[in-house]
């Protein structure tokens, strides 16, 4: 292999070059059964004399580090201690705003070993159709890729995405108004870019979203939570002020209920007199299991005021980080140039393939085979928890996603906590939302069977009775 070797310093070669390689072994950047550069090799790289490495190889040899094979090389032993992690870097040097030292680290994930799987957000994995979408990303990278394309993603995508969501959800665009994005998280970064200066005040759902509260506090806005009720955001009761109000209208997260066509109108009519943009987050109404979906604000919009936001990350998979945003007239080019200044287009072998994913009919099959499979699992989840947590548990009522909001009567952290020592991933709404969220669980179904729906139910009671 490649390994770089420093004969910067004083001191004997041999001894600096065993140095450089002990310590690679010891922190882990050489691996056991790794073959190191043959000694004529390594000389010629570093101009140094051959016996100066061979010496540097006996040593290490010697205490261990390495191993010689007759014929074959010389190689890192397999019989060494796992290797220590690197220390802390010092605290002195370069320090982020101040923003970022109050923002939380991102939690590593730690769950997939856990056997009920109840997180938030999480298609199931099974339902995906791997093998079509091998086939036709092979198709695409044989064509070849070989120049940056548009800011705004690949032209047959953004045709594509425009039809289907003028099609499946009523919205008016073309697909010169479509942006395709890293997910929709890159979405709300790119209109926090092009319209807020910090100090601008932004008004959420409360509760809401935590991670888009933290971006747009990570642009130096106020963010400031509106109550949200039966009805959806309580529009009266928004600051004065606001220049960007984000909502989930179609299935509010956490709760799960949809705004009311007049709460809509409410809020279209506030934003116009307020001159503040809204961002409408449809993030997982794809899957809806009863009724007829109310129209999206943007579709209502007559003023340019909504900026409307999807993903394809909860429809797919999360590792497709694939999502978009339909902007209004005045915002498309500050947004495409956005854009093209943080990471100029995204995945085009990727963009290509879901392009032909959705013009082929494969999208709208696959929603329509999920979602079958996500409204019986809804239906089990309900009526367990119904069953077995009466009195402790109240399901607000939801006809679509892969979550349902459960609230509680006392606070739920330890329960959540014996859970996950018991095997059952769940989430709190204090684990998904900013401010004051009321006490209860967030109960994904996404990922767990329907089979295994009542067993880890029954598992989360447990851990809720026992002391």
């Amino acid at each position: 292999m490649d390994f770089h070797v420093s004969l910067a310093g004083r001191g004997d070669l041999s001894v600096r070059i065993y140095r450089q390689l002990r310590d690679a072994v010891l922190d882990g950047r050489l691996r056991a059964g790794e073959r190191l550069p043959p000694t004529r090799e390594l000389a010629r790289r570093l101009a140094v004399s051959r016996n100066t490495v061979a010496v540097a190889y006996d040593r290490l040899t010697a205490d261990g580090f390495l191993t010689g094979r007759v014929g074959a090389g010389t190689y890192v032993s397999g019989s060494l201690p796992t290797p220590k992690p690197r220390t802390a870097p010092p605290t002195r040097g370069p320090r982020p705003k101040a923003i970022w030292r109050s923002l939380p680290a991102p939690a590593a994930a730690v769950v997939d070993a856990l056997e009920f799987d109840f997180r938030v957000g999480v298609p199931d994995p099974a339902l995906f159709p791997l093998e079509t979408w091998r086939r036709l990303l092979g198709r695409e990278l044989r064509t070849g890729f070989a120049h940056y394309v548009d800011p705004g993603g690949h032209a047959g995508l953004r045709a594509a995405i425009a039809r289907h969501v003028g099609v499946s959800r009523s919205v008016r665009a073309g697909a010169d108004d479509v942006l395709v994005t890293q997910g929709a998280q890159q979405a709300l970064d790119l209109l926090c870019r092009v319209l807020l200066s910090p100090g601008d005040r932004v008004a959420i759902e409360e509760p809401g979203y935590r991670q888009a509260r933290l971006l747009f506090a990570s642009h130096g806005a106020e963010v400031v939570g509106v109550p949200v009720d039966g009805e959806g955001l309580d529009v009266s009761a928004l600051p004065s002020r606001t220049k960007l109000v984000y909502v989930t209208p179609s299935h509010q997260f956490p709760l799960g209920t949809p705004m009311s066509l007049a709460r809509r109108t409410a809020l279209l009519a506030w934003a116009e007199r307020a001159d503040a943009v809204v961002v409408e987050d449809d993030y997982d109404s794809e899957f809806r299991f009863s009724d007829r979906p109310l129209e999206p604000l943007q579709s209502l919009d007559r003023g340019g005021r909504v900026a409307y936001v999807g993903s394809f990350s909860k429809t797919l998979l999360p590792m497709l980080r694939l999502g978009f945003l339909v902007a209004p007239p005045s915002l498309r080019e500050a947004l495409r140039t956005a854009r093209q200044l943080s990471d100029w287009h995204g995945d085009v072998p990727a963009q290509a393939t879901l392009a032909r994913f959705v013009d082929e009919g494969l999208f709208a099959r696959h929603i329509r085979r999920a979602t079958k499979v996500y409204a019986e699992r809804h239906e089990r989840l309900v009526s367990t928890v119904d069953e077995l947590f009466a009195g402790r548990l109240r399901v607000v009522p939801s006809a679509a996603g892969l979550h349902v909001c459960a609230l509680a009567g006392s606070d739920v952290e330890p329960i959540a906590a014996r859970a996950s020592v018991a095997g059952v991933a769940v989430q709190t709404l204090a684990d998904l939302c900013g401010g004051s969220p009321p006490p209860g669980l967030v109960l994904g179904y996404g990922s767990i069977p329907v089979e295994r729906i009542g067993d880890g139910l029954a598992a989360l009671d447990a851990a809720w009775g026992s002391t």
